[in-house]
């Protein structure tokens, strides 16, 4: 049974189908967007439509941006030569949330998942090798304590072993299957602390 008019239930639906939102959760959005200011929901709309259109991919780390670099590739007080791996920009942002990490990182956009059929090809492994080639003293490898997280890690340090260049991981403290996005900034800047040489 429909409880509203077409165009609200749609609003709704695409509500619903964020990550994380329910449909009681859509509903509330829903009648906050419609009572809001109608300039206010213009410039909601107008913001997430120019977002999508001009975020694309660091040149550098792969992270999200809206320019050629991200603002941690183009800092010059950031250490080039030490490279965090994670799995996806939120990870990224929560070891910049630590104020500690003064490296740079790169994203793989995933990791390793037989089971999910995500190879080595699928991820963003090609282009860590080739900034490797430049002048490099550690990669940190700090993806989730999952399944695929230690399989990607040891991919990766299989990977780079060979050129000589320090290979460590992200110690204990992140919680096994747990998602680096949700953990905080204590046990993150206590596992960057803590890593260990693969």
């Amino acid at each position: 049974m429909e409880y509203y008019s077409n165009q609200i239930s749609q609003l709704v639906e695409q509500l619903a189908s964020l990550p994380g939102i329910g449909v009681k959760t859509a509903q509330r959005l829903a009648f906050y967007i419609i009572d809001m200011p109608k300039d206010r929901v213009e410039k909601l709309a107008d913001t997430i439509v120019k977002t999508r259109n001009v975020i694309r991919y660091c040149s550098q780390c792969l992270t999200l941006t809206d320019q050629e670099l991200c603002p941690i590739c183009s800092n010059p007080r950031r250490n080039q030569k030490v490279i965090m791996v994670v799995e996806n920009p939120r990870d990224m942002s929560a070891y910049e949330k630590t104020g500690k990490y003064e490296g740079v990182y790169h994203v793989l956009h995933g990791a390793i998942s037989p089971m999910l059929g995500i190879g080595p090809g699928e991820i963003r492994l090609k282009e860590l090798m080739i900034r490797l080639e430049k002048d490099v003293d550690e990669v940190i490898i700090a993806t989730n304590s999952s399944l695929e997280g230690e399989t990607t890690a040891m991919y990766i340090s299989k990977l780079i072993k060979p050129t000589g260049i320090k290979v460590t991981r992200i110690a204990s403290g992140v919680p096994v299957g747990g998602d680096l996005e949700n953990i905080d900034e204590v046990t993150l800047l206590r596992a960057l602390e803590g890593r260990v040489e693969l």
